[in-house]
């Protein structure tokens, strides 16, 4: 008999397959002599429409509601129907005696296979490969150790429920809020308080109300003192009248030295890199969206083989992975890394408890190199940013500790307190690591910076040769990025290292979020959704709460049903609330264009990367794109320049007021002689327009383009 392996992708099938020495092609499968290696692509499976359950449940009314389906069924996805067809083929194979679940090992991986195999009916015994990394070496030894199917049923169950609430909640309410407003709204237990996060935001920036301090520096040979305020240490006041009464006091005054206090610091290096955390730091140095960095770590994991597993929410190994570091270091010793790396030959590393610990390593460990040969060349530019992030985390987490001395002083003159603070760098340890220093988070107004100090004494006296009065205002909280969002997602709750990515992109297509430069700002259409939904449902608390009893489950402390009665109720008290409401909603971003199927006048909205004219009318459908945000940038100002028109007309345009059209702009890259050809011209407008082209809303697009209101 042969075992039945079922992958998430081709990608990863094929490298499976390679190892476990099959080499037959067939329909939709790779066979050997003891395996059959299979995949997805993605979800082949998901829950039935709405209409697969009742008739009167196909037309959007909103009297029908709620639609709560007693048996949940589960509908073969059109678009991957035949490779749908042929998995089911192979699991129903006499000569297969088992089925090996080898997709991506988590809640979603587990929920793509297990669909599969309810539809297709198997009834064979089920095994589960589960692997940190896709290098011939962990697939050897995940088969090797292959556990038992039924370890995963809570797994299964909460990847499971995870998907009905979403169903019930964001179907259910998506209908009552189009139907009842005739406008395409959508809303969902993670999105709309991931919504209301930054509209709460944008609030208290328009209620901020400036105000002006002030603070004092004194130099005295050749030393930079700051004042700060003998009680609370802060170093700026908002009494103008003391701080100017001050610097005319201590005027050519005499500084004496109370405190001289030296200390040796050390500071370990920052920790392993989650998803979470390395899309945070993507999105801040780099601009990269939460979406693209996962797409991007997806390749290296996939394709190159260099990364673990990228959808963690640990930041820490597990103990068994410690006496595999000395091969991973030895795999990143190429181009930059090679001196880094080389530095750690011979080190015996050590189970220490700042990076590996057993009690905090959940479904996998942080994201690491693995022990595959990394060849940067083969690498994009965008790859090779992501690795370099991650490799230089990991070297330094491995590096011993930076050592430096710290002086701080405090001094006194005319009864006011001033301070001064050096530091002396003793031994660089994981520094050494980061070329260019690492980044880190700007200094708080109220903190002294590092300059270097003269040996100095306690009750050493200094003159005065110099004061300026320094003044500023306070400043609001500072608008969303997709970095500091994706932490406030974190400490909210709200979704997971697997989903985060997927809900601000959700944003961006049904237009409730916008972005302008690198701030995340809320639409008019998302501040009228967030008037419209019930106010429960605004509550990031609420969904937090949902993910625990999901991870609950996961862990077999609840019961799949004790949660699904939890939403069934409910979304009986949503649907309640928005019947009963009173708002209104309106089109604000109306144009005098008319569409050219209709006749309707066409909305102006703001894609993430795009500007486009959208038919009001939801049955039409009919849209184009007007412009389109390139990686073209301008020859005067470097910023990047928008695509405007068709065809021969294309032109770029730049805010500067730079205009360029497409044959301009090729011929000034050939003279210029960038690496860029006709051909990767033409690549990236293709690529452009594929995006142009997603769906402009969630999952439920195809349904809201069909949907007749009633």
């Amino acid at each position: 008999m042969k075992s039945l392996v079922i992958a998430e992708k081709p990608s990863v099938a094929r490298d499976i397959a390679r190892v476990l020495k099959c080499k037959k092609n067939s329909q939709g499968a790779i066979e050997g002599d003891r395996y059959i290696v299979t995949w997805g692509l993605g979800h082949l499976v998901t829950l039935a429409d709405p209409e697969e359950y009742r008739p009167e449940w196909k037309e959007w009314k909103i009297d029908v509601l709620p639609m709560i389906p007693k048996n949940w069924k589960l509908s073969v996805i059109r678009q991957t129907a035949k490779q749908y067809n042929a998995v089911k083929s192979q699991i129903h194979r006499k000569d297969i005696g088992e089925i090996i679940i080898a997709t991506d090992a988590g809640r979603e991986g587990e929920l793509v296979a297990r669909w599969i195999l309810d539809k297709a009916g198997n009834t064979k015994p089920v095994k589960r490969l589960w692997i940190s990394s896709v290098t011939d070496r962990a697939i050897r030894e995940g088969f090797a150790h292959l556990r038992d199917g039924r370890d995963y049923e809570n797994l299964y169950d909460a990847a499971q429920s995870r998907a009905k609430a979403d169903w019930l909640v964001g179907i259910n309410a998506t209908r009552a809020l189009t139907c009842k407003y005739n406008a395409q709204l959508t809303c969902g237990r993670v999105q709309t308080p991931t919504l209301a996060m930054i509209a709460k935001r944008e609030d208290e920036i328009r209620a901020f109300q400036p105000k002006p301090y002030y603070g004092l520096k004194v130099y005295a040979d050749g030393i930079c003192f700051t004042w700060q305020d003998a009680k609370s240490g802060s170093t700026r006041s908002f009494d103008k009248e003391r701080i100017s009464r001050t610097a005319e006091e201590i005027r050519g005054e005499r500084l004496t030295l109370e405190r001289v206090e030296k200390k040796r610091k050390k500071t370990y290096a920052p920790g392993l890199y989650d998803l979470t955390e390395l899309q945070r730091d993507a999105n801040r140095r780099f601009g990269y969206s939460a979406k693209e960095t996962l797409n991007i770590m997806q390749r290296l994991y996939e394709h190159h083989k260099v990364l673990t597993y990228p959808r963690t929410d640990s930041r820490y190994l597990s103990s068994d992975i410690v006496p595999t570091l000395r091969e991973r270091v030895e795999a990143c010793q190429v181009g930059p890394y090679r001196q880094i790396a080389k530095a750690l030959h011979g080190k015996r590393f050590q189970a220490e408890k700042r990076f590996v610990d057993d009690s905090k390593v959940s479904d996998h460990h942080a994201i690491i190199p693995t022990e595959q040969y990394v060849d940067l060349t083969h690498m994009t530019a965008e790859e090779r940013r992501i690795y370099d992030l991650v490799v230089r985390r990991f070297l330094a987490v491995l590096y011993p500790p930076a050592e430096f001395e710290q002086v701080s002083v405090k001094a006194s003159v005319h009864g006011e307190s001033f301070a001064a603070r050096g530091e002396t760098i003793r031994e660089a340890g994981w520094r050494a690591v980061y070329e260019s220093g690492l980044e880190e988070d700007e200094d708080t107004e109220d903190s002294l910076k590092n300059q270097t100090l003269p040996e100095l004494k306690e009750g050493q006296v200094l003159t005065v040769k110099r004061q300026e009065m320094t003044e500023g205002k306070t400043r609001p909280p500072a608008r969303y990025t997709e970095a500091a969002l994706l932490t406030a997602m974190e400490k909210g709750g709200l979704g997971t290292v697997a989903t985060r990515a997927d809900i601000i992109e959700k944003l961006f297509h049904t237009f409730y979020m916008e972005k302008k430069g690198n701030d995340l700002l809320i639409t008019s259409k998302g501040r009228q959704i967030l008037e419209l939904v019930p106010e429960d449902l605004k509550k990031p608390e609420l969904t937090a709460r949902w993910e625990k009893e999901l991870q609950r489950i996961s862990d077999g402390r609840q019961k799949e049903k004790t949660f699904m009665k939890e939403i069934e109720q409910y979304t009986k008290d949503v649907l309640k609330e928005i019947r009963t409401s009173e708002g209104t909603f309106r089109h604000d971003n109306l144009t005098n264009r008319k569409c050219p199927r209709c006749g309707k006048r066409m909305l102006s909205v703001n894609g993430k990367n795009s500007k486009m004219l959208v038919c009001q009318d939801r049955e039409c459908g009919y849209r184009e794109t007007v412009s389109r945000t390139t990686n073209a940038r301008c020859p005067v100002c470097h910023k990047r320049m928008e695509l405007f028109g068709k065809g021969e007309d294309q032109t770029f345009v730049c805010a500067c007021g730079h205009k360029e059209k497409m044959a301009a702009f090729e011929a000034r890259r050939k003279r210029e002689g960038k690496d860029v050809s006709r051909q990767d011209v033409s690549r990236y407008m293709k690529q452009q327009q594929k995006e142009a082209e997603q769906p402009l809303n969630n999952a439920f697009a195809e349904a809201l383009a069909k949907m007749k209101i009633k």
